[in-house]
């Protein structure tokens, strides 16, 4: 775990900037995070310890104000591309064609949710547009809430699911100083290193353990949220299918079961649209985030249709800007971008390809304990060769080395100790070569200094 001093400087957030070394920063830097503190206050965060700031975005690279470029294989919410043409121009027209709230009827609106429906099984039929992931997760708290006239929850131990009062009270990963809520337990993420039926079976007896505590306590099971691939917990893809006991136990002791779409979807693994396909099972409830948008302020949930029957009956629910016509037009475009450069065939083709680089860089590095990923989500365990233990020293240490060589990543896990490689969906094989390369030089620097 990180230290106790570089915890309170950065709030508990990996690859945070420490604040207390703004003076070592170059004048220009150094005047910038001076702004940035007096006029958005110290909750407000900065990567790396030497911070970047860009001035412009095109495709997978951001520019600096030198001109100099940026290897981007970290911003999933870009999901197409920074600046994608299709998208900036989908948003252009619209901006200057009708821009309301879902209170009117609009055709786009349905059109747009027609076509995203027709991306889950037939038993999800139903969408309910947000402004952000964070509010659509809240959404489905209180949907699932009112099914099941219970309250508890279950998350895994360094989840993140949002920014909300409601989805705050279930992101263990955002520290000992923001509490959980009282309803709320936590188990142990699954174990990446199991076969499928060990992973599933044990982590299902987790859930079902955890949901008769709360039962005992006075407090039924609302639901089990997770992200499938299990980002903040220190990405665990496989083995795929795992989830599959995990869902009957949940609806064994009376809950629903929500897919948290945010990092896993949109053909980011590569091999379905959504995360929560490559385990074979169907959500009742699915939340999704800016990726959808491709950075817009749009976001949704998700849902079979009985479990919006009596929920849209007896409950109003308004979003004044969730579902706004600029923003579905980009999502709109988001989904032409994806099924036209065939998003999903690259992301499975250039993640394994990411993967296979990164073995071949990391070939003789002791302390990389794991390299494991779907599509193009990729994660890369370290831990000290001689005791096994987690170290997010390692990993941070990388992280800074190709912010140095101008490619972009940062750290996961509860420990910090693991990679998290995650670049918008067009990266190819050229960015790549380009990553393999300056890993394998931040590898190669770091073991020098030893």
């Amino acid at each position: 775990m990180p230290d106790q001093a570089s915890m309170a400087s950065t709030a508990y957030m990996v690859n945070g900037f420490d604040p207390g070394t703004i003076d070592d920063l170059e004048p220009e830097m150094r005047q910038h995070v001076a702004r940035r503190l007096q006029v958005l206050g110290p909750a407000y965060k900065l990567f790396y310890r030497h911070p970047v700031r860009f001035v412009r975005a095109e495709g997978v690279y951001l520019y600096d104000a030198a001109g100099n470029a940026y290897l981007d294989a970290y911003n999933n919410v870009p999901s197409v591309g920074h600046c994608h043409p299709h998208v900036v121009e989908a948003i252009t027209r619209q901006a200057a064609t009708l821009n309301v709230h879902t209170r009117y009827g609009t055709d786009l609106l349905l059109e747009y949710a027609e076509r995203l429906t027709a991306t889950f099984p037939a038993e999800i039929s139903n969408v309910m547009f947000t402004c952000t992931g964070s509010e659509a997760v809240d959404l489905a708290l209180r949907v699932a809430r009112f099914a099941t006239r219970a309250s508890g929850v279950i998350v895994t131990s360094n989840a993140y699911h949002g920014v909300t009062t409601a989805a705050a009270e279930i992101s263990p990963s955002l520290g000992p100083e923001a509490p959980l809520g009282s309803q709320v337990r936590t188990v142990a993420p699954p174990d990446p290193r199991q076969d499928r039926e060990q992973a599933g079976q044990a982590f299902a007896a987790r859930i079902s353990h955890a949901a008769t505590d709360m039962k005992r306590h006075g407090t039924g099971l609302a639901a089990f949220i997770a992200d499938s691939l299990f980002s903040t917990d220190g990405i665990i893809p496989e083995p795929a299918g795992f989830l599959r006991p995990v869902i009957d136990a949940v609806h064994a002791a009376g809950g629903i079961f929500i897919a948290d779409e945010v990092q896993p979807g949109f053909a980011r693994t590569g091999e379905s649209m959504w995360g929560f396909q490559r385990h074979g099972i169907i959500p009742d409830l699915v939340v999704m985030g800016k990726p959808m948008g491709n950075g817009m302020p749009i976001a949704g949930m998700a849902a079979r249709a009985e479990l919006l029957a009596e929920f849209g009956q007896k409950i109003r629910y308004f979003n004044t800007f969730g579902g706004n016509s600029i923003s579905v037009a980009a999502a709109s475009a988001v989904l032409d971008v994806i099924e036209d450069e065939k998003l999903a065939e690259n992301s499975r083709a250039i993640g394994t390809a990411l993967r296979d680089a990164i073995a071949e860089a990391a070939a003789g590095c002791p302390g990389i304990r794991d390299i494991r990923g779907a599509g193009l989500y990729v994660g890369v365990e370290f831990a000290d060769p001689q005791t096994g233990e987690p170290d997010g020293k390692a990993a941070l240490n990388i992280v800074n080395e190709l912010r140095e060589r101008r490619v972009l990543i940062s750290a996961t896990g509860a420990h910090g100790n693991i990679l998290k490689i995650r670049p918008p969906l067009p990266f190819s094989y050229r960015h790549v070569d380009q990553f393999a390369d300056a890993l394998r030089g931040s590898l190669a620097s770091l073991a020098t200094r030893k």
